[in-house]
C-alpha cells in the first residue's frame, strides 16, 4: 500500500485517530528544529512546538489540499506564532522605553508591585495543586489557565463536548480554589481567585 501524502493524513484525521500521530510523526523534528532555532531556553523550545501543534489542530480546515506536503504549511503556523510573540515583546519593550524614567513610582504601582510578589509567591503552590489534579482535568486546566485557550478552543483542542470540557473545567477550579483557601497565605488568596475564576 502506498505511503498517504500529508494532505490525504489531514482529510483523514477528523475520523483516523492514527493520520495526526503520523502527520506529527513526519514533521516533528522539523518543527523542533524550527523552534530551537527561534527560542532562548529549552522551555520556549517546548511552548512553541506545543502551540504549533495545536494550532495545526485547530486549522486542519484551512489546510489546502492543493499540496501533498503540509510542512510549509505547519512551518507557516510556526512563523505566525513567533511573529505574534515577537509584535508582543515589541510592544512590552516599547512601553517600558516609553515609560522608562518618565515618572515616579505611585501608590497604584506598588499596589501592583505588591500584588506581583504575591503571585509570584502563590504561582509554585498552584503549580502543585494544578499537578495533582486528575489528567482529565490538569490538561484542561493547563490548556485554559497557562496557555490561555478559551474553554471553547480547550474543547476543541482536546476532542471534548463543550458541556464534556466545562464540567472537567468547574472540577479544577473548584480544587484548585479549595486548595488556595486551605494552603495559601491570605494575603495571596485574592491573587489566587484571579487566576481561577
Amino acid at each position: 500500500m502506498a505511503r498517504p501524502t500529508d494532505a490525504q493524513l489531514i482529510a483523514a484525521i477528523s475520523h483516523d485517530s492514527n493520520a495526526l500521530e503520523e502527520l506529527y510523526r513526519r514533521h516533528r523534528i522539523a518543527v523542533m528544529r524550527f523552534a530551537a532555532k527561534r527560542a532562548t531556553s529549552p522551555h520556549e523550545v517546548v511552548d512553541l512546538v506545543g502551540a504549533v501543534w495545536l494550532e495545526v489542530i485547530s486549522s486542519i480546515a484551512r489546510f489546502d489540499d492543493a499540496y501533498d506536503d503540509a510542512l510549509p504549511w505547519i512551518l507557516g503556523i510556526a512563523s505566525n506564532l513567533c511573529a505574534a510573540d515577537h509584535r508582543r515583546r515589541s510592544r512590552e519593550r516599547e512601553l517600558i522605553e516609553r515609560l522608562g524614567g518618565r515618572r515616579s513610582i505611585d501608590a497604584d504601582d506598588l499596589v501592583r508591585l505588591e500584588e506581583q510578589i504575591d503571585a509570584d509567591t502563590v504561582a509554585p503552590a498552584l503549580r502543585r495543586e494544578l499537578e495533582a489534579l486528575p489528567p482529565s482535568e490538569r490538561v484542561i486546566a493547563e490548556l485554559v489557565f497557562i496557555d490561555e485557550l478559551t474553554p471553547g478552543q480547550a474543547a476543541h483542542a482536546l476532542g471534548l463536548s463543550g458541556a464534556a470540557a466545562r464540567m472537567r473545567l468547574t472540577r479544577a477550579r473548584r480544587k484548585l480554589r479549595h486548595a488556595a483557601g486551605r494552603s495559601l497565605p491570605s494575603s495571596a488568596r485574592a491573587i489566587a481567585r484571579e487566576v481561577t475564576p
